[in-house]
């Protein structure tokens, strides 16, 4: 079985986050990036446990500058077989779409994961642009996924229940909570990632087709009030004549 993971960075959730340029790009200095948990935590660990039941390999694909070369590397410490860095700039997601499709279509990958979403940008844009590139069936915001000889088997939370799919052949797949669970790197992994293979290509040609105009931070929390148990009447009072509805 070979599968293919797709693995971004995100600003740690303790960043501090600021913008330069009026507003019009993030400011990375002085942020620990993270690999982003959705790709990490769900798609790239369950690829793992599909590798370990049932053999195979594990490849993972990035798309940036040598910054994100700690992040992969991490990934192969936690059991990626190998990874491939396009180097370029991922300021778009249909950019990012195509060199990921254009990289799989003739390497006979079962699958291709990727996190159901960033936490930076929480698009979900990826895993079904890839999939039409690659004209392949497009499972989102899964959070079972068992393989049984060619078949998957893939369940997605929905509104009032659980969606059962059934899938033969290759596919695309967002992998969301519930899907695995968190591995932490030991010191034998984190060696071995030294010299597992880490391939650098270039980019192809792709159109952008978006751009960003500005970014905007939430509005500052306000002061919290706290009202006595012992007094039901304050809180009624505040609720009718102070809260604002959201």
């Amino acid at each position: 079985m070979k599968i293919l993971v797709c693995i971004s960075k995100a600003p740690d959730t303790t960043a501090k986050i600021a913008f330069t340029d009026n507003n019009t790009k993030f400011d990375a200095n002085g942020v620990q990036f993270i690999i982003n948990p959705y790709d990490e935590w769900y798609a790239l660990v369950r690829a793992l446990e599909l590798k370990e039941a049932d053999g195979g390999s594990v490849t993972t694909i990035s798309v940036g500058g040598a910054d994100l070369d700690p992040i992969i590397r991490k990934a192969l410490a936690i059991g990626a077989d190998d990874a491939v860095r396009v180097d370029a700039e991922p300021n778009d997601a249909f950019f990012v779409a195509k060199q990921i499709a254009e990289y799989a279509k003739d390497k006979d990958f079962d699958m291709v994961l990727c996190g159901k979403e960033t936490i930076d940008h929480n698009g979900s844009q990826l895993g079904g642009m890839i999939a039409a590139l690659l004209d392949l069936p497009y499972i989102p915001l899964a959070s079972k996924l068992d393989m049984a000889g060619g078949t998957a088997t893939i369940e997605r939370d929905i509104t009032g229940g659980v969606e059962i799919l059934e899938v033969s052949g290759a596919f695309v797949l967002s992998a969301a909570k519930g899907m695995s669970e968190q591995r932490i790197p030991n010191m034998r992994g984190i060696m071995a990632a030294r010299s597992k293979p880490l391939e650098v290509i270039p980019a192809v040609e792709a159109e952008q087709l978006t751009s960003v105009s500005a970014f905007e931070l939430p509005d500052v929390k306000t002061e919290c009030r706290y009202v006595d148990a012992e007094n039901p009447a304050e809180l009624i009072d505040l609720l009718h004549n102070e809260a604002k509805a959201i």
